[in-house]
């Protein structure tokens, strides 16, 4: 068992970011683990090795984001993620799925089990240190790949396996411009800069449709979106979707 430990690195300090690294590979981890722990305002807390071992050291250690891989012994990462997210005592947690797959079946099922993020391990440092941060901030975030495929792959599923589109009743049209732009992976920023709007009118209008949508957060409004036939379809989705995604 990877025991929780202290971090020693940059990130060290009241305030600092918590991550906990999940991945079968030593190696792998080790290199997360360095990079958390030179960078200022994060700290590692521990390493584990399986999904199992994830969920034991979540509970544990408390972190507020996990690194989480996806094909691992024993309990895989979609499953550790989703026992992280329903567990009371890890409710907080947030898990930011990193992997070298990036198959249409792992990204849904990633985010149907709460994940609020997805990147390749392939993305630079820098941009995994961006994400971690965004995610500990409560928003969410995708890959460029993730989000096309995303798109692809709802565009190409039938009607009858959507839910009905009186899911998105009493939802405002200014409130679906923006649900459909959250899906497309447009950052808070980028929506006010997008439509004209204040940063905090967005947050607003965000607040507004995780409440009608009954969302946990900013992923399950992405999973909204597309399986409501809101993003992928000629119905009312706006555009299509950008090259780069925020992170």
């Amino acid at each position: 068992m990877t025991r929780p430990t202290r971090a020693t690195g940059a990130g060290e300090g009241t305030g600092a970011t918590r991550v906990l690294v999940a991945d079968d590979q030593a190696m792998v981890r080790g290199s997360f683990r360095v990079l958390v722990d030179h960078t200022p305002g994060l700290s590692a807390v521990g390493e584990a090795a399986d999904g199992a071992e994830a969920v034991e050291l979540a509970r544990r250690a408390q972190p507020d984001v996990v690194l989480m891989d996806i094909r691992m012994p024993g309990l895989d990462g979609i499953e550790a993620t989703r026992r992280i997210c329903a567990d009371p005592a890890t409710a907080g947690v947030r898990v930011l799925i990193l992997t070298t797959f990036d198959l249409d079946e792992y990204v849904y099922a990633a985010l149907r089990a709460g994940a609020a993020g997805f990147l390749l391990k392939d993305t630079p440092p820098s941009r995994v240190l961006d994400a971690i941060t965004v995610v500990a901030a409560g928003d969410a975030l995708l890959a460029p790949s993730v989000t096309r495929r995303l798109i692809s792959e709802f565009t190409r599923r039938p009607e009858s396996g959507r839910p009905p589109a009186r899911a998105l009743d009493g939802v405002t049209d200014r409130e679906l411009e923006v649900l459909g732009l959250i899906a497309r992976g447009l950052s808070n920023t980028e929506l006010a800069e997008h439509l004209h709007l204040s940063l905090a009118t967005v947050k607003t209008h965000i607040g507004r449709l995780r409440a009608k949508l009954a969302a946990r957060d900013r992923a399950q409004l992405v999973i909204t979106a597309y399986e409501t036939g809101l993003v992928g379809d000629r119905r009312r989705g706006p555009g299509k979707p950008r090259d780069e995604e925020p992170c």
